[in-house]
């Protein structure tokens, strides 16, 4: 039997942020699915407004599946993970791993396609570039969400993800941001309305 996608859906079990309070809890499998609407929108904008030429079916994909490890590894908070590069570097290779396990769970015939995806390669850099952008993004559409219903606690990380998205100097990014965000803090009514 093959576990992979029985074992993968779990994502949805994985909670994020769990170092903050949240009003609204987020799992893996929400923030995957927004991260790969995201990319997939910032490949289109970027080959429609910013002369690119990517694949915007494989960013989605990739994005879809970026976190996927984490359903073995859990979801560790970034001031953790990136606490030191020691640290950094062993749950590097615990990722690493856990992608190995995940296509364990796989029938032969599809591990080479799965492994194109969960182990990107430098040929995927600029496909990568926009996944990490739509990640980053995720995340401050959470702060905005959150600020919405009154949480004040991630203030400092809406402040430090706005400095990381502009650090990006990505065309697509600061298109998405002047076009897209501000709608993510309006209610059904103000979407609703033209």
């Amino acid at each position: 039997m093959a576990h992979f996608f029985a074992y993968i859906s779990r994502v949805k079990l994985i909670e994020r942020w769990s170092l903050m309070f949240s009003v609204k809890k987020e799992n893996v499998a929400e923030h995957s699915l927004q991260v790969g609407m995201i990319a997939h929108g910032l490949a289109l904008i970027k080959n429609k407004h910013f002369n690119g030429n990517v694949n915007a079916d494989r960013v989605s994909t990739l994005a879809m599946y970026h976190d996927a490890s984490e359903v073995i590894t859990g979801d560790l908070p970034t001031p953790v993970k990136y606490y030191n590069p020691t640290i950094k570097e062993a749950y590097k290779a615990i990722e690493e791993n856990a992608v190995a396990n995940l296509l364990s769970f796989l029938p032969d015939e599809l591990v080479e396609e799965y492994d194109k995806i969960l182990n990107p390669t430098s040929d995927d850099s600029e496909e990568m570039k926009l996944v990490k952008a739509a990640d980053t993004l995720s995340a401050y559409i959470k702060c905005l969400e959150e600020k919405v219903l009154g949480n004040n606690e991630f203030n400092r990380a809406k402040s430090t993800l706005e400095s990381k998205i502009r650090s990006y100097k990505m065309p697509e990014v600061d298109h998405f941001m002047a076009h897209y965000m501000n709608s993510f803090s309006l209610n059904l009514d103000e979407l609703s309305s033209h």
